[in-house]
């Protein structure tokens, strides 16, 4: 995977194995690998897995150009690693002694020394070091002086229909430099590398949900649909409010006041604040105080194409985040952190600046990929993010993806990314139910499946119909079983690739994420005459369950009385089986009886022009995972009770 790879939004859903040894990235720690024989130091995971011999097209011509991302290992990489672990597991002695952004810097960051003597070995190499960052030398230069440098040859190799470079064997860097050089990224250039530009284009084409609609769930049924699992489902909701989730999840009188959160997505909304702002007083949401919300946005924006980024498209990513996490924490900072592309380089860059800056005390990622499409290398660059932000105190929550196990999207049972990382939180979907009076009732696991109305509407078509979307889960290929979850994740999970090592599973907690169940979101949209107009749609997906749970951090955060939770984890698997969490399964109603919803939607996204189209939306199918009793690969350790927030406040003792 390059460095200029595109990540995806994990959520907006509107209505292979990678070649370890198991565990080698256990909690993060580096994979570079030292060679005596020939005293260089090789940089492990550098070498896709797609890049087979099979697949290999030749030579690279010497004269091409390449631009890298040459990380450094900073000051003790290992000691990084431990001091991470150790100040968010409540059992260490240096549990919350977080360290400030230059405090971690001294400890932790990049010597002079490392950066000198990294750029004298590269220019010696014939690259040229273009840019010293925080945590990375930028280096540009031809194909034979990057081979030079890291003692390997490019060659092109053939990946689907396309051609991209990626190194032929290991990469490695000198032995001298092994406690300097973390990895290198950008060797290989899949997909393409993205182009300079400094404008952003219009918002996206409009969408705007159908009727009729339930007002919560259940209030509106048409008992002159055909029957479904027995009975007659309700209409969806119209789009559920911060009152309702805050209800669900039992924020009572917290609203997150002394918190910051930020919100990292690719691009910026032209029109995120005036949305926001609106929405916020249309459905009963805390008015914005001045300076509440504010932007981190980059100096200009690299697009990479339609196929691969689609700037506007993000418009609606951002738009949920804020709103979703001002629905839920109404009183806390929000920050929107813009990256200038989709890529990982460039997304980076963004999380970068709020570790460096520390810009936050929680992080809500709703963007991701699917695991074989990771390499090690890539992943040491962002879990070195994770554990700065560990040590500092904050926690980075990330989408567990909307096609469950990703077979039906690609081909190949596996996770998503970076939510697969030990440093992160993962956080998984449900479908919501809240009642009359925004009383909680239930969830399931989300997962979807889709029966159309017959023409004569006497039944549903193929009922239950096809798999559309669901909750990412399942057990990690690239990582070990970390920590804090020994004794809770079932070895049927954490042993499900085979062998005898345990990994890591995801999601490790969760919220309302199915688009039948959604949330109400207001945005700025281009209407079919060309006009720029305000409107309101319900939307799903692990994208609102990212937020909704960092706007619950941030109430629990408050509960703390301000201390920071930082990588919340540990705290997360310590209140397993209590009632801090609603044990969410496929079955709330007991077993054998499933759950629908009736869905109609205009043909043309927009209105009655072209007609409805009438669907029945079943819930709880999530290809093949299952939200189960306990622990399990859909929903974690469940959704956050009512129990959950008061879990974290201090205990005193006589």
């Amino acid at each position: 995977m390059s460095s200029t790879r595109s990540r995806k939004r994990a959520g907006l859903a509107l209505a292979a194995a990678l070649p370890l040894v198991a565990g080698a990235l256990a909690m993060g720690i580096p994979t570079a690998q030292a060679d005596a024989s020939h005293g260089r130091h090789t940089l492990a995971g550098s070498k896709p897995v797609w890049a087979t011999s099979k697949a290999d097209k030749g030579a690279t011509s010497d004269a091409n150009k390449v631009t890298l991302r040459v990380y450094l290992a900073g000051r003790d990489a290992k000691g990084l690693a431990a001091y991470a672990q150790a100040v968010s597991d409540p059992a260490s002695a240096s549990y919350g002694l977080f360290l400030t952004a230059a405090q971690a810097k001294a400890r932790f960051g990049a010597t002079k020394q490392q950066v000198s003597e990294t750029s004298a070995w590269l220019e010696s190499s014939g690259l040229k070091v273009t840019g010293v960052a925080d945590h990375y030398l930028t280096v540009t230069g031809d194909v034979s002086a990057a081979e030079k440098a890291f003692g390997t040859q490019l060659h092109n190799y053939s990946k689907g229909s396309k051609t991209y470079r990626a190194p032929v064997g290991t990469a490695s860097v000198p032995a001298s430099l092994s406690g300097a050089v973390l990895t290198v990224t950008g060797l290989d250039n899949s997909p393409r590398r993205a182009q300079h530009q400094d404008t952003l284009p219009p918002p996206g084409a409009v969408f705007k949900n159908s009727g009729p609609f339930s007002s919560y769930y259940g209030s509106n049924t048409d008992k002159h649909l055909p029957v479904a699992y027995g009975t007659h489902a309700p209409y969806a909701i119209k789009g559920y409010t911060g009152k309702q989730l805050r209800a669900a999840y039992g924020a009572g009188s917290y609203n997150g006041k002394g918190v910051t959160v930020a919100i990292t997505d690719a691009f910026a909304s032209p029109t995120i604040a005036a949305d926001a702002k609106k929405y916020a007083a249309r459905n009963g949401d805390a008015s914005y105080k001045r300076g509440q919300f504010s932007q981190v946005l980059p100096a200009d924006y690299r697009f990479t194409g339609p196929d691969e980024c689609d700037a506007s498209g993000w418009y609606g990513e951002e738009t949920l985040d804020v709103e979703a996490v001002h629905a839920v924490a109404p009183a806390a900072d929000i920050t929107y952190v813009g990256a200038s592309s989709c890529t990982d380089d460039d997304l980076l860059d963004a999380l970068g600046k709020i570790v460096d800056h520390r810009l936050a005390d929680i992080v809500s990622n709703s963007w991701g990929d699917i695991e074989t499409n990771e390499t090690p290398d890539i992943a040491a660059a962002y879990d070195q993010i994770f554990q700065i932000g560990a040590v500092e105190g904050i926690g980075f929550y990330f989408s567990s993806g909307d096609a469950g196990d990703n077979v039906a999207a690609h081909g190949v049972k596996q996770v998503d990314t970076p939510s697969n990382s030990p440093w992160v939180t993962s956080v998984g979907g449900t479908a919501l139910a809240v009642g009359k009076g925004d009383k909680y009732q239930w969830e399931t696991g989300w997962g979807t499946l889709k029966a159309t109305l017959a023409a004569d509407g006497s039944s549903w078509t193929a009922f239950p119909g096809a798999y559309t979307s669901g909750a990412g889960g399942g057990t990690s290929k690239l990582y070990a079983q970390p920590f804090y979850q020994r004794g809770v994740v079932p070895n049927s999970l954490a042993l499900a690739n085979g062998g005898t090592v345990k990994q890591r599973v995801e999601p490790d907690i969760s919220a309302v994420a199915d688009p039948n169940t959604g949330f109400l979101v207001g945005q700025t949209q281009a209407f079919p005459d060309g006009s720029l107009q305000y409107s309101e749609y319900r939307i799903g997906g692990t994208s609102l369950a990212a937020p909704v749970i960092a706007g619950v951090q941030a109430l629990a955060q408050q509960a703390r009385h301000g201390v920071p939770i930082g990588f919340a984890n540990p705290l997360i698997y310590d209140r397993y089986g209590t009632g801090a969490y609603h044990d969410v399964t496929d079955h709330p109603l007991g077993r054998g009886q499933d759950l629908a919803v009736v869905r109609v939607d205009f043909a043309n996204g927009v209105d009655t022009a072209d007609g409805t189209l009438t669907s029945l939306r079943s819930l709880g199918k999530d290809s093949s995972l299952s939200a189960v009793v306990g622990y399990d690969d859909v929903t974690g350790v469940g959704t956050p009770a009512r129990g959950y927030l008061d879990s974290y406040k201090p205990r005193h003792h006589r």
